[in-house]
């Protein structure tokens, strides 16, 4: 075994997620591996990182066919450098951003809206400030 390459159970182990998440990341195009003539993965030791990126987007509720545009960007002929990580990363500043907005009002309004329990999209502050749904006509504007 080349000593640049993990064993599944290696990757596994340092990443912190199961051996099936890894296979379920190939199917889905996040990384890859190399085929042994016995037929038996082997990952670089770079797939550590993207794994790593992988959780982190999990965590951050990025969804995966966005991780996978991402990882798309970085250089397939050699081993992502720490510019191209934090041009990757400098990408969804804008988005992060929104979100934290988002999660902040949520936090702020929550013990406001749960105690009301009106349950009125005309003044509820989360869901339809300014009632801006009304706008577009009877019905779930949501769903």
């Amino acid at each position: 075994m080349d000593g640049q390459e993990l064993l599944p159970g290696e990757l596994a182990r340092r990443a912190g997620v199961a051996i099936s998440a890894l296979h379920f990341y190939e199917r889905q195009g996040l990384i890859t591996s190399r085929r042994t003539s016995g037929n038996q993965r082997r990952y670089s030791r770079d797939t550590l990182r993207r794994v790593a990126f992988i959780k982190m987007s999990h965590r951050l509720g990025i969804p995966l066919a966005r991780v996978r545009t991402a990882l798309a960007t970085l250089p397939a002929d050699r081993v992502p450098t720490s510019r191209d990580w934090a041009r990757l990363s400098a990408g969804w500043r804008s988005d992060l951003d929104d979100r934290i907005l988002h999660l902040e009002r949520l936090r702020d309004n929550l013990a406001d809206c749960i105690g009301c329990g009106c349950l009125s999209l005309r003044s509820c502050a989360l869901f339809n400030p300014d009632d801006v749904l009304g706008a577009q006509g009877p019905g779930a504007a949501r769903l």
